[in-house]
């Protein structure tokens, strides 16, 4: 199912956010989305990692979670400043009220919405994401950014599509919703 919201996207939007859980696809979506857009790939994780000089489960183990959060949240802020970027968001960075209207003030949210299912198949053997410890874990943890993740402008359905034809279904919601706005807006200017 996807599904585009009739939110305040601007036209166009000056960064594309792309928010969902680990393993969703947010970095090889982003990559395809902002080649075809001609816009610069922002991995905010990226930025995290060459910010602190070690990797995020070195982060998670030296410095705890809550030092990672703050980093991501300063890193956010400074990424914005990006002129038309595709901007890929660690998996809990939307979670963060304070990150949500930084997000909401300088572009638009694209939630990439995967099963557990999926996401299990996706993350068999990766040892590199340090909230991966356990499949229940995972489900509470997705179950518990849930509407922190419907808080978004477009949301896609991004369990069975290949990543191309993701970043075809992303432009489509975004020109709907774009659509959308400026026909509301040409009626209230009525």
């Amino acid at each position: 199912m996807t599904d585009s919201r009739p939110s305040a996207i601007r036209h166009p939007p000056s960064a594309i956010f792309l928010v969902g859980f680990m393993g969703c696809g947010k970095t090889t979506v982003g990559r395809l989305l902002a080649e075809r857009l001609a816009r610069r790939f922002i991995d905010l994780d990226d930025w995290i990692v060459q910010r602190a000089g070690k990797s995020i489960a070195r982060i998670f183990a030296e410095d705890g979670e809550e030092h990672f959060r703050r980093l991501e949240s300063e890193l956010l802020r400074e990424v914005v400043k990006e002129p038309d970027a595709v901007i890929s968001l660690g998996g809990g960075a939307f979670v963060s009220e304070a990150n949500r209207r930084v997000v909401k003030e300088c572009g638009v949210s694209v939630w990439l919405d995967c099963s557990l299912d999926v996401i299990l198949k996706r993350l068999e053997g990766a040892s590199d994401r340090p909230l991966n410890t356990s499949p229940e874990r995972l489900r509470d943890l997705l179950e518990s950014r849930l509407p922190s993740y419907s808080q978004v402008d477009v949301r896609i359905d991004a369990n069975q599509a290949a990543p191309t034809n993701l970043v075809e279904e992303i432009i489509t919601q975004l020109r709907r919703a774009i659509d959308y706005h400026m026909m509301i807006g040409e009626v209230n200017e009525s």
